[in-house]
């Protein structure tokens, strides 16, 4: 199982010059083998919100991101609600100063450790740094 951060699906919505990287990655992998969190859904409702504020999208443009990024982890992704021990373990992270972790990418990390993934996919350099610190397999997936 292949745990996919925010950041990583994050192109797939808002076009960036790793759009199609994303894409195709994604389209290589077996059904039933991608995973994200619940948290995902939260992540991107502030990052459509963020955007609406700041007149890079309109409401209704924002209101369309949220629902397809919904409709791909309903259609597609094998998604999990953080438990107890994921947030315990996400404290735990966070309180590792020298990774300069925030609490919601943190979790991220702690979900797919206690699930056991193959590796977190993400385009976040300074996850990719403090997974290493911590012990957790993590890969930017795409070049």
């Amino acid at each position: 199982m292949i745990y996919l951060d925010t950041r990583f699906l994050a192109p797939l919505f808002r076009e960036k010059p790793s759009s199609k990287k994303v894409s195709e990655f994604l389209s290589r992998q077996q059904p039933g083998n991608l995973m994200v969190s619940q948290w995902v859904g939260v992540e991107f409702a502030s990052m459509a919100s963020r955007d609406v504020r700041v007149g890079a999208l309109t409401a209704d443009q924002g209101r369309h991101c949220m629902n397809e990024s919904d409709a791909l982890v309903a259609a597609s992704l094998y998604s999990v609600t953080p438990s107890a021990n994921d947030f315990a373990l996400d404290h735990e992270y966070v309180s590792h100063f020298s990774t300069h972790l925030r609490g919601p990418d943190a979790l991220h990390l702690a979900v797919a450790y206690n699930h056991q993934v193959e590796f977190v996919a993400t385009l976040d350099e300074g996850m990719l740094s403090a997974a290493k610190k911590l012990k957790v397999s993590a890969r930017r997936a795409i070049r």
